[in-house]
């Protein structure tokens, strides 16, 4: 019959690692005065060993719970963003037990940190998404890469805003003079961030912009965008907020005969997994998920410690990648190839 396996101590892991059991506490309390050759040895030993503060023992001795929770709206598919969080909260001392699957709007997702914040369980909430307010409860919320914990614009927008102007150049640099925005829903910081992105390259490069229509974070705003289209349209990239979007723009335009790159340029954000094997792969903008994530909670962390937020990431978080669906446009004057639409 076998027993549980017993869980580490905190002495354990100062034994493991070399250093007194107050420097492995410092360490957990992410004390920013340890030496950073002391801070990686405790952090090894803590990974070594699998040690996890028992925190039902240090609630009761700080009226903290030492949980947090994460927030996600059904329209991403943030598991590489999640996984980094979680695992840097481990690391600090932290569990998170709840995660919430809610409906897209930034208003659901700021009505449930309420909720739980109120509720005493948790310690902070990390929304992989918007806040549309601030909360003035007790605790901590943060969304990644959207807003700090006070509800102050981050220059990860910024970020979002010189990424997308650097994507309409590349397709100017192309020779592509007439471009479409689909665009994501404007109550997003990050969809007005792209907006922003998109209006500011038209403007600098003399572009001719055939509009930019919004929608949910869904396909179906790609495919009303093309739809939206006629048969002559001068257009000849469209630009979308998302890859999921992105997704609707190749279903219409194969629809509607339109062939891509050929006919028709289309770019995506997100780098998803499945439209790399899309036919032809999607052109898009790849963001590092996993730095976002662990900032995101690092700041969170912060935020319910009451310390100063951490330098963001050394690292890009995004980067263009332009693939099968963008290339030069048909010569002036001429539509492009098409093909017969698939019903």
């Amino acid at each position: 019959m076998s027993h549980p396996r017993r869980r580490p101590t905190i002495r354990e892991v100062a034994h493991h690692a070399g250093v007194s059991h107050q420097t492995v506490s410092r360490f957990l309390r992410d004390d920013p005065t340890l030496r950073p050759e002391t801070y990686e040895a405790v952090r090894a030993a803590v990974e070594a060993l699998g040690y996890r503060p028992n925190l039902a023992a240090r609630s009761m001795r700080t009226r903290r719970s030492g949980v947090l929770a994460i927030v996600l709206p059904t329209m991403t598919g943030p598991e590489r963003t999640v996984d980094a969080a979680v695992d840097e909260a481990r690391t600090h001392g932290f569990r998170v037990e709840i995660v919430i699957d809610v409906d897209e709007s930034a208003e659901a997702l700021s009505t449930r940190a309420r909720e739980l914040l109120d509720s005493g369980q948790v310690e902070g909430v990390l929304s992989v998404a918007p806040i549309a307010a601030a909360t003035d409860r007790t605790g901590a919320v943060v969304a990644t890469g959207e807003y700090d914990h006070r509800m102050r614009a981050v220059e990860a927008i910024a970020g979002d805003v010189e990424t997308m102007a650097s994507l309409v150049h590349a397709l100017a640099d192309l020779g592509h003079r007439h471009i479409l925005h689909a665009a994501g829903p404007q109550g997003w910081r990050s969809a007005q961030a792209r907006m922003h992105g998109y209006l500011k390259a038209i403007d600098e490069r003399g572009l001719t912009s055939h509009g930019e229509p919004e929608g949910d974070w869904h396909p179906e705003t790609g495919i009303r965008a093309v739809a939206g289209l006629e048969p002559d349209s001068p257009v000849t990239a469209i630009v979308a907020a998302s890859d999921r979007i992105a997704a609707g723009v190749l279903f219409e335009a194969a629809r509607r005969g339109w062939r891509v790159p050929d006919r028709l340029s289309v770019t995506g954000w997100d780098d998803m997994l499945l439209m790399r094997y899309a036919t032809p792969p999607l052109s898009t903008v790849v963001v590092d998920r996993e730095s976002a994530g662990r900032h995101a909670m690092r700041r969170l962390i912060a935020a319910i410690r009451n310390e100063p937020e951490p330098d963001p990431p050394a690292v890009r978080l995004t980067q263009l990648a332009l693939r099968g669906t963008t290339a030069a446009p048909p010569p002036t004057g001429e539509p492009g190839p098409t093909t017969s639409p698939g019903r």
